[in-house]
């Protein structure tokens, strides 16, 4: 699959997809019956949040390497990568992408600058 694929989401499709994953990430949680023995979710889960921060800075990483290499496709794989861990950190803190798509809504038409701004330090 290439970054310029067929294969997008229609137009609002991509936060059901979000909320869909979400789901089931909220399954994996040791709370409700999550088992690392057979869930790479749970097991991340089951180590604890540092866990899954490690993951992000990993992919994050690769994120990294995969812009300054120029290769489109290992860019699209490895931000789904760092999307997916992203939501695994939401789901153990009790928070949902839809609140994160609700800030970004917020956010949107504002200048970054002035966003950046009105934050509390």
């Amino acid at each position: 699959m290439t970054a310029s694929s067929t294969n997008t989401p229609t137009a609002g499709a991509s936060d059901v997809i979000l909320a869909r994953i979400a789901d089931i990430l909220t399954t994996r949680l040791p709370a409700h019956g999550g088992d690392p023995t057979t869930s790479y979710v749970a097991k991340l889960f089951s180590k604890g949040p540092d866990a899954a921060l490690k993951k992000i800075g990993e992919e994050a990483t690769e994120l990294v390497m995969a812009v300054k290499d120029q290769q489109p496709e290992r860019i699209v794989a490895e931000t789904a990568d760092l999307w997916f861990h992203c939501l695994v950190v939401l789901t153990e803190h009790g928070l949902r992408p839809e609140q994160v798509l609700a800030e970004l809504a917020r956010r949107e038409g504002v200048s970054g600058l002035q966003e950046k701004a009105s934050r509390q330090p």
